[in-house]
């Protein structure tokens, strides 16, 4: 499930990358990728890209919509170490590595982005309570990083508002990995994350994730109002991604303080259905006075 996972999102954030032309907060390749060979690894220059998108954090429903993130693609690959080999021997030694770097420019909404980050190492689609098994936070040169293991190798952090993520697939079998790249992006772009790995998997720090997800998507309501009332989205739009985010709260209540969300959710999507924006409007309003209540409240983790 994870390698899809990692996967999909790699060849959408590369769709998203190569959909748009022009960007704001980087201004040239050399502000967000190293434009030159690293170590055994050729820089490829022809697929290095700049344009505008949230990045891998877009899975995890970034709010978008006030803001220009920009976006930075980089390939580097081992070609000078396995050219002349013979084919098998090269197929399988070589190695790939992607580099995404985003710089977020969205004011309060990156106030979320390590929290978003952590999202994808999560399997939040089933409510989990902590991240993946092979999941967890690395200290590389004294940064300390979220680091994913397995089919698809993933290597991730932030450097305040930016997000940096290197990833390369192992499929074919075990690999060294490409640890000079990593060397050399957080020499480029220092990791701000404090969290150690044994704080990562700690019940506390599940329960603060749990509820900030909770907090987050009443927050991402608030948000697409906004933008409704400003004439920015469209009324369907606006229910559509009101529902989506009303329905996360729903859950997570239900499975962690014990209250039902059957009639909720069929309701909404009643509402959703009819078109019915006063309505979801009443519900959520209803929400964020229950979490205002007992946001608070001790929950227990199974």
């Amino acid at each position: 499930m994870k390698i899809m996972k990692f996967t999909t999102m790699a060849l959408l954030m590369a769709f998203i990358a190569l959909s748009y032309s022009t960007a704001q907060g980087f201004t040239n390749l050399n502000d967000c990728l190293v434009t030159n060979d690293i170590g055994k690894f050729t820089y490829r220059v022809r697929n290095a890209r700049l344009g505008n998108a949230c990045g891998v954090v877009g899975g995890a429903d970034h709010f978008k919509m006030d803001h220009v993130d920009s976006i930075c693609n980089g390939k580097y690959s081992n070609l000078s170490e396995i050219r002349g080999l013979p084919l098998e021997e090269a197929e399988e030694k070589s190695l790939s590595v992607k580099v995404e770097v985003t710089q977020h420019t969205g004011g309060d909404s990156d106030r979320w982005l390590l929290h978003e980050v952590e999202t994808s190492f999560r399997d939040s689609d089933n409510l989990e309570i902590g991240p993946d098994e092979d999941a967890m936070i690395r200290t590389i040169n004294n940064n300390k990083i979220f680091f994913y293991g397995g089919g698809v190798v993933g290597y991730r952090w932030i450097n305040n508002n930016v997000i940096v993520n290197i990833q390369y697939t192992n499929l074919s079998g075990p690999k060294p990995e490409p640890i000079e790249v990593v060397k050399a992006y957080l020499a480029k772009f220092p990791s701000t994350i404090t969290l150690a790995d044994a704080e990562l998997k700690a019940s506390a720090h599940n329960v603060q994730w749990i509820k900030d997800e909770m907090e987050r998507r009443l927050w991402l309501c608030d948000k697409w109002n906004a933008q409704y009332q400003a004439g920015g989205v469209k009324q369907a739009d606006l229910i559509y991604n009101l529902v989506r985010s009303m329905n996360v709260f729903l859950n997570y209540r239900q499975k962690y303080y014990g209250v039902s969300a059957v009639a909720d959710l069929n309701a909404l999507f009643g509402y959703k259905q009819n078109n019915d924006l006063t309505s979801i409007q009443t519900k959520l309003t209803e929400y964020k006075t229950w979490w205002g209540k007992h946001k608070g409240n001790s929950i227990s983790l199974p």
